[in-house]
């Protein structure tokens, strides 16, 4: 990628005003930054603000960056559909630039697997749902997954539920990066600095400050900081119940590689695998999943030998003789409400927009998000896939949407 062209980012604000004001440049910020630069209907100024453009330890870098239609909510099905387009299509979607890559995908598919009836009552219903809008989800039973993934144990499984279409992984790494420099080619101005305080009157925000002490104006404010969320928040006195929460990721090596890719498997310990490659990806939750600190990416011990590989050699028998590749530790920014995301804008404050809480699912779902802020931004309104079941006004009236299918 020639990155000749590419305005340098900015250590010092180049106006002392701006139209918009994003908090955090990872990939939900750098999202709304390239959809606000594409929109002809837009022309206003565009800030982005990143503390660490490194993004070393963003939710962003630590992704696995798989995609799934596989959903318990109607809403987050219909976005997805969308992303698995935008992916597919993705040079055309920024704007038939010959330069812009196609992006690599990998549709070997989810597979979650049911060991109890109320489980698999809840596959069923959610894959009627998820064919019903178009998605190609199967139920499939114990002998039906054996014949066609013969390496599975499934003696203990009631059923599975399987999409091979626009389900796996793709390059969610080559998505943000072009995201990031169409932005800042068309005009969008990347800050490296951190936002410490917000000015607001009581009903808009007027202002950021800055870590250097210098202040912005603005006229909407994007909180797009990841598992920072509710500290941005806090900032404008506002309250958000989004909090990081570590997740594990393994790579390892199989002594006998499996004959064909591994779907995305979800064990009903909640113990998840798939292909990475001449690899294979293993993730875990915490046993005890408490909110943790910003700075903690420390892994576990033991969650390799004691909580991954048992799961995996019960499940998939060749991965009994298994060598670790490596291993880390990431953040999800969990909304602890109702596991869905939170976007729009605040009930009081109207030009304090949220994107925030993913809870695991946020770079499949950013195309979508991405997208539907900057309408909100141009528009005062969604234009296209109608977001505002997402809005915060739920969580000011205490009603969860909730998301069940949370890995």
């Amino acid at each position: 990628m020639n990155n000749a062209a590419v305005p340098p980012l900015s250590t010092n604000p180049r106006r002392s005003s701006y139209d918009v004001v994003i908090i955090g440049g990872a990939v939900m910020g750098s999202a709304v930054a390239w959809f606000l630069s594409a929109n002809g209907d837009f022309d206003g100024s565009v800030l982005v603000t990143e503390r660490d453009p490194s993004y070393e330890f963003t939710s962003t870098a630590r992704t696995n960056s798989c995609m799934r239609q596989q959903y318990s909510n109607e809403l987050n099905i219909r976005i997805s559909r969308f992303s698995a387009d935008y992916v597919r299509n993705f040079r055309q979607r920024m704007g038939d630039d010959p330069e812009v890559p196609h992006l690599a995908t990998h549709h070997y598919g989810y597979m979650y697997l049911a060991a109890d009836e109320r489980f698999a009552a809840t596959l069923r219903a959610s894959q009627q749902l998820q064919s019903s809008l178009g998605a190609a989800t199967v139920i499939m039973t114990p002998a039906e997954i054996a014949a066609e993934y013969p390496f599975y144990n499934v003696d203990d499984i009631v059923c599975g539920s399987h999409n091979t279409v626009d389900e796996g992984w793709f390059d969610s790494a080559t998505m943000f990066d072009w995201w990031r420099r169409k932005a800042r080619l068309a005009g969008v101005e990347y800050l490296t600095g951190e936002v410490v305080a917000i000015e607001r009157s009581r009903e808009r925000v007027t202002a950021v400050t800055l870590a250097s002490g210098e202040t912005v104006a603005c006229g909407t404010l994007v909180n797009a900081s990841g598992p920072r969320a509710a500290v941005t928040a806090r900032m404008a006195g506002l309250e958000l119940p989004v909090e990081p929460r570590k997740r594990f990721t393994v790579v390892f090596d199989a002594a006998e590689p499996l004959p064909r890719a591994l779907p995305l498997t979800i064990d009903p310990t909640g113990v998840h695998v798939r292909s990475d490659g001449g690899a294979y990806v293993a993730g875990s939750t915490p046993e005890i999943d408490p909110a943790v600190p910003f700075d903690d990416f420390k892994m576990g011990p033991d969650v390799w030998e004691e909580q991954i590989w048992p799961v995996l050699a019960h499940r998939i028998p060749a991965f009994e003789r298994a060598k670790v590749r490596s291993q880390w530790a990431g953040h999800y920014a969990h909304n602890s409400f109702d596991h869905n995301a939170v976007i729009g804008t605040h009930t009081e404050v109207g030009n304090f927009i949220f994107i925030n809480g993913f809870s695991g699912h946020g770079m499949q779902q950013s195309p979508a998000m991405g997208r539907g802020a900057s309408e909100l931004i141009a528009y005062g309104e969604y234009r296209t896939l109608d977001l505002s079941p997402l809005g915060y006004d739920r969580i000011a009236r205490g009603e969860p949407f909730p998301e069940t299918a949370i890995i």
